[in-house]
């Protein structure tokens, strides 16, 4: 596990290093999916480097970006990676900075490591859930020697003082009725609801490091989208639970579409 999550810390900063590259350029070749959603250069270019690396690895790859097999294909995996090259394809194109390289492996079903790097601020998010570290580095270039990395000296714990007041994470695209009825719905509990916007997978480290104290997420998402913001949550001691079963995500299922969920 060690060597894997080595593989996927160097391959998301490396994925990193070619996005940025593009986001210099005026022109981020932006296309559209069928759905309407946007695909980049960015997302394609990185996708490559990380299945260059994750390749080297015996696990099988799940990635928005490659072509999506069956599930009878992949009902045999008990072991998979998880990938979103571009995570926040959306807010690339605004050029907010809000956008992420997600790489999580999972094991029937759960995560069991999980890598999220923030190309414009060169932050890096890496966690072992077995272990029950979640660590953030603040690098000063787009590389890394993973054997340097103090995993003890830069642990990151949630808020568990909310008293008073709360602080609900939400979307920078994606804030809806039904989030917003449940924000209301604190203030029965709560002198104060603070509401922390952000895009991509940058709303579960919030939670993780304490920024934010909770984080419903009652919109579509892809198991792309969370699979290694959950192994961070809850590598640093936090849940990330499904509406639908009360139970965690599960990940590599037949349909890869995530039920409404909550991160507590």
């Amino acid at each position: 596990m060690n060597e894997a999550l080595k593989i996927a810390v160097e391959a998301a900063v490396k994925g990193g290093a070619a996005i940025m590259t593009i986001y210099a350029q005026d022109d981020l070749g932006i296309e559209f999916k069928d759905d309407q959603s946007p695909l980049t250069l960015a997302d394609k270019r990185c996708n490559d480097i990380i299945n260059s690396y994750l390749e080297r690895t015996e696990f099988p790859i799940i990635s928005e970006e490659n072509k999506l097999l069956s599930f009878e294909e992949r009902r045999a995996w008990d072991t998979c990676w998880i990938v979103d090259p571009l995570d926040g394809t959306k807010e690339f194109v605004k050029r907010n900075g809000e956008f992420t390289v997600n790489i999580a492996l999972v094991q029937n079903g759960k995560p069991l490591l999980g890598v999220i790097y923030v190309p414009d601020t060169k932050e890096l998010y890496v966690a072992d859930v077995a272990n029950e570290t979640a660590a953030k580095f603040e690098l000063d270039q787009h590389s890394v020697e993973f054997d340097d990395l103090n995993f003890t000296s830069n642990k990151i714990h949630p808020n568990n003082g909310v008293t008073h007041s709360i602080n609900v994470v939400g979307s920078r695209s994606h804030m809806n009725e039904a989030t917003t009825k449940f924000v209301d719905s604190l203030s029965d509990s709560y002198e104060e609801v603070n509401i922390v916007s952000k895009g991509s997978s940058l709303k579960f480290c919030l939670v993780a490091e304490g920024k934010a104290d909770v984080y419903p997420r009652f919109a579509p998402t892809m198991e792309w989208d969370t699979a290694a913001g959950q192994a961070i949550c809850e590598a640093a001691g936090l849940e990330v639970i499904s509406k639908e079963t009360d139970e965690p995500l599960l990940y590599n299922k037949e349909n890869l579409l995530n039920p409404w969920f909550i991160v507590k």
